[in-house]
C-alpha cells in the first residue's frame, strides 16, 4: 500500500478498524463518517481535486486547524461540535500512527497535539409541566396528528434520545404488551422503560389502526420508513405551531427532541426521584451527568436556601474615610 494514498487508507480505517476491530455502533460510525465527509469536501474546495485523489500529505495540522476554524466561523458549529469532529480526525491519525509507524509524515502526526477547545457549559433547557401538558393536548385527529401526539408522548414518557425513539420497532413495545418499551441506546446498550396507561392506550390504538407488523418501525413517515432525526425535529415544530393556535401560554416555548429529554429528567427530579434512578432511566453513562439538571432547577435552589439560616452578624460602625481615599473611589474608570 502506498503511504501517500488517502483514498485507500480511509476506507480501510472504517471497515477494518472501526467496524472490524472496535465493533463500534452504527450511530458512532455514522458520526465519524459525517466528519470525514465535511473534511474531505473542505479539502477538495481548497485543492480543486476529487476526494479519492487527495494525498496523505493533505491531512496535516494546518489543514485540520483551518477546517476547525471553518466549522465555527462558517457552519456556526459550537465548540462542543468542533471538538467532536476533532476527536474523529485524531482517531484516524492514531490509527495511521499504529499502521504506518515512522513512515507517517510528521506534519500529519502533529494533528495529535491539537487540543480540544474549552467552552462554557450551558444550563439545560426544559419545558414546564403546564407547557408540556398544553403541547400534548393540542392535537388533531389526522393520521399525522395522531402520530405526532404519540411521538411527543413517547419522548416525554421515556426521556429517550431521538436516535432511540426513531429506532423503536413494533416488537419493542408488543413484547411486553405495550407496558414497556425496549430502547436501543448509545454503545449498543439496551434498557426497558415502563409506560403510562395513557401511552399504552395510544400505542395499542396506533398499532391496530395501521396494522403494523412486529418488524415495522413504530413511528414512520407516509412511505412506511422510520422518521429521521430531522423529521422528528420538524414534526415537533408542527406540534408547537398547532398548540400556539389554541394556547397562548406556549408562545415562547422552545421544543426539540433533546429539550423534551431534559424535561423528563427535570420533572423526575422535581418529583423527588433519586439522581441514580434518573441516570438509569435516561441511559446516562455516568450519574454525574444528572447533576446538570440540579443546577438548572432554580426553585430547588430557593428551597435549599430557605432551609439555611442566614448568618447573624452585629452591625459595626466604620471609621470615616480619608478625603484622599474618598476622592480616588469617586473617580470613574476609563
Amino acid at each position: 500500500m502506498k503511504t501517500s494514498d488517502l483514498g485507500q487508507l480511509l476506507p480501510r480505517y472504517f471497515t477494518e478498524h472501526l467496524v472490524g476491530q472496535r465493533d463500534l455502533s452504527t450511530n458512532t460510525v455514522a458520526a465519524y463518517r459525517d466528519t470525514f465527509r465535511l473534511f474531505l469536501r473542505f479539502l477538495c474546495r481548497k485543492r480543486r481535486t476529487s476526494p479519492s485523489m487527495l494525498p496523505l500529505s493533505a491531512l496535516n495540522a494546518d489543514t485540520v486547524l483551518a477546517f476547525l476554524g471553518h466549522l465555527e466561523a462558517e457552519r456556526r458549529n459550537s465548540p462542543r461540535s468542533r471538538n467532536a469532529r476533532l476527536a474523529a480526525i485524531r482517531s484516524f491519525v492514531g490509527y495511521l500512527s499504529d499502521l504506518l509507524g515512522p513512515t507517517l509524515p510528521e506534519s500529519t502526526r502533529r494533528i495529535l497535539t491539537i487540543r480540544s477547545k474549552r467552552h462554557t457549559r450551558r444550563m439545560v433547557g426544559f419545558i414546564t409541566r403546564p407547557e408540556i401538558t398544553a403541547l400534548l393536548r393540542a392535537k388533531d385527529e389526522s393520521w399525522t396528528g395522531r402520530r405526532n401526539h404519540l411521538l411527543l408522548l413517547l419522548l416525554y414518557n421515556t426521556g429517550a434520545r431521538v436516535s432511540e425513539i426513531t429506532g423503536v420497532r413494533v416488537r419493542d413495545v408488543q413484547a411486553g404488551d405495550c407496558r414497556q418499551v425496549l430502547l436501543h441506546g448509545k454503545g449498543r446498550k439496551e434498557r426497558s422503560v415502563p409506560l403510562w396507561a395513557e401511552t399504552r392506550r395510544a400505542l395499542r390504538r396506533w398499532i391496530a389502526e395501521n396494522r403494523l407488523t412486529d418488524d415495522a418501525p413504530l413511528l414512520s413517515n407516509r412511505f412506511g420508513r422510520p422518521l429521521t432525526r430531522s423529521g422528528v425535529a420538524w414534526q415537533l415544530q408542527v406540534i408547537l405551531r398547532h398548540a400556539r393556535k389554541t394556547v397562548a401560554s406556549v408562545s415562547q416555548t422552545k421544543i426539540s427532541p433533546h429539550i423534551v429529554r431534559h424535561t423528563t429528567a427535570m420533572h423526575l427530579l422535581q418529583s423527588g426521584v433519586a439522581h441514580e434512578l434518573i441516570s438509569l432511566w435516561l441511559g446516562h453513562e455516568s450519574p454525574e451527568t444528572t447533576h446538570g439538571y440540579v443546577e438548572a432547577d432554580l426553585e430547588m435552589k430557593r428551597r435549599t436556601l430557605a432551609a439555611l439560616d442566614p448568618p447573624r452578624s452585629r452591625r459595626t460602625s466604620h471609621p470615616k474615610k480619608d478625603p484622599l481615599i474618598r476622592f480616588l473611589e469617586a473617580q470613574r474608570l476609563c
